[in-house]
């Protein structure tokens, strides 16, 4: 069997953890972004602080930072990273009627922070569904995506449309 692009498979098409011992130890960052949707008042009751839960954004935003530093638990073939920095903004978009969400992670190691990025987004953005479903079930997650990498060989890359 030909060599995959795939590098989390070897050259008998097994899945394996890539072997990162041999990558130079980088400063690294990656940044996502996604939104969820609701109904105006749902967001209204998050903006509010009237939510019978508590503050929806606040307890949002330290699941996501939990999720990113347990990415290696939950996604089969990632590396366990010593994260050292995760920033995560929610914004509530009134005219939207959304919340949106920008996460940042660092780290200075031989494999980049892309999913623990992602993870952190993905798990804030649920977070808020599972905070509010009672209310608006109807809440959709989207847009979640990578939009800026840098550190390690392949160096630095942004989506274009970002």
């Amino acid at each position: 069997m030909s060599h995959s692009p795939l590098t989390h498979f070897n050259a008998a098409g097994e899945a394996h953890m890539v072997d990162v011992g041999d990558k130079a130890i980088t400063q690294r960052q990656a940044v996502c972004e996604g939104y969820i949707e609701m109904q105006p008042e749902t967001l209204a009751l998050i903006v509010a602080g009237t939510h019978k839960k508590g503050d929806v954004l606040g307890i949002a935003r330290i699941a996501g930072i939990m999720a990113s530093k347990k990415t290696a638990d939950l996604i089969p073939l990632c590396h366990p990273l010593p994260i050292s920095h995760v920033e995560l903004s929610l914004q509530a978009q009134i005219d939207l009627s959304r919340v949106y969400c920008q996460t940042i992670v660092k780290t200075a190691g031989q494999t980049g922070v892309e999913m623990e990025a992602l993870t952190a987004t993905q798990i804030a953005l649920l977070t808020i569904y599972d905070m509010c479903k009672a209310v608006d079930r109807g809440m959709t997650i989207q847009g979640v995506r990578l939009l800026e990498k840098s550190g390690g060989k392949s160096g630095h890359w942004r989506r274009d449309d970002a």
